[in-house]
């Protein structure tokens, strides 16, 4: 028997959101797809599952948030979204602010009540802080961020929260990082500005159990390693969508790109409410944990006794861990073209997409915008992707 003993059109490696829309769509169109997947479970960093009737995300918090219509739509197809809105706290050694930077944050930290005076407030460190420069442009993460937001918020929303998330000082982050700061002249706590926003009614992996584990022409293989195999399905294969590490499918042959890791802390606590909030960050440099998600807040779904914490560690990457977020520095992303480059001659055999096969930071939306384009391209479709239920609601 060969790998290829079903004769499929597609291999698929990874069963995240990429891999697990574009086998779908090609189900759609008479295709037949295996998934294969690493991991012991499907649906990729957006897994989830519940306990004590609360719903916990186990790579960190996932809110859906976009202003693609399209996207919003498709993804309703396989599950019903509540209204959730995120709306951050920020801990400061003890002291609390409200995030994004807003009213609410202006007044915490200022006492200043209008827009007029939060605006001279900022609008004077910036000056301050310009003229330290001489004027220059700023020339790493720090200067930018305090020419854009001024020091005190620089110094105890931002600083300590970046250097713990990328494990790097402030002064050592290039400044394209931060190009823009949300801030808002309102009394407005959502996180996200966005039209559409919420979370699945009982979690993300039924979307993926929807989309791939009931189609007679998608098989789902897990605890499955593309690399123990990876000669034999090049030769059956006649065709690749790999979401992996884009340098590690062409053996690190340019050099090792570099990641960002995560290590999470799951804690079922007996309270009915720990922390008030969904999520907390802790924006000083002593705690080591960035944030604190509390699950029964998402959704409202629990048991009353209990309740289930999460903490989430930022942690240098090595081979052996998980790769969240690409370090998308000067350095990183010369050795990315030459990847890119490879990746464009092997086009004809291999798709390289989601967050790791292309090298970038994708919110959720924009994988699956990303997804959909790449269906597009590669079975020449229309934009209307058939919505199956109705889209005003």
């Amino acid at each position: 028997m060969t790998l290829n003993d079903k004769k499929y059109d597609y291999l698929v490696v990874g069963a995240g959101p990429y891999g697990s829309i574009f086998a779908y769509e090609a189900a759609k169109r008479g295709k037949r797809s295996l998934i294969i997947e690493k991991r012991p479970h499907i649906g990729g960093n957006m897994y989830t599952h519940t306990e004590h009737g609360i719903t916990v995300h186990d790579f960190g918090a996932h809110i859906f948030h976009t202003d693609n219509k399209e996207v919003w739509d498709y993804i309703r197809q396989f599950a019903d979204f509540n209204g959730y809105q995120n709306q951050v706290v920020a801990n400061y050694k003890g002291t609390l602010y409200n995030l994004p930077f807003n009213m609410n944050t202006f007044y915490e930290m200022w006492g200043t009540k209008t827009p007029a005076e939060a605006k001279a407030k900022i609008d004077a460190q910036k000056a301050d802080a310009m003229a330290a420069m001489g004027g220059r442009a700023p020339r790493n993460l720090e200067e930018q961020a305090i020419s854009l937001i001024g020091t005190e918020i620089y110094e105890k929303l931002i600083k300590g929260y970046t250097e713990k998330q990328w494990g790097r000082q402030a002064t050592e982050l290039p400044a394209f990082i931060i190009k823009r700061l949300p801030v808002r002249f309102i009394y407005d706590n959502n996180y996200f500005n966005h039209r559409y926003q919420g979370i699945p009614v009982g979690g993300y992996t039924q979307i993926f159990e929807n989309m791939i584990m009931h189609n007679d022409l998608i098989d789902v293989q897990v605890n499955a390693d593309f690399f123990a195999h990876k000669d034999e399905y090049l030769a059956e294969f006649p065709k690749i969508v790999y979401t992996g590490m884009i340098d590690q499918f062409f053996d690190y042959k340019f050099g090792e790109l570099e990641y960002r890791s995560l290590r999470f802390e799951h804690e079922v606590v007996a309270s009915d409410n720990y922390q008030g909030n969904a999520v907390i960050n802790y924006t000083d440099a002593e705690t080591p944990y960035t944030r604190v998600m509390e699950w029964k807040h998402f959704d409202g779904l629990a048991d009353d006794d209990v309740t289930i914490i999460t903490r989430e560690y930022p942690q240098t990457w090595d081979r052996t861990k998980e790769a969240y977020y690409p370090v998308n520095d000067e350095k990183n992303m010369q050795i990315y073209k030459s990847y890119a480059k490879e990746a464009r001659e092997h086009q004809d055999k291999i798709l390289f997409g989601g967050r790791l096969g292309q090298y970038r930071y994708f919110d959720m939306d924009q994988v699956i915008n990303a997804a959909l384009n790449d269906v597009r391209q590669e079975f020449g479709v229309s934009a209307d992707f058939n919505f199956a239920h109705d889209t005003e609601k």
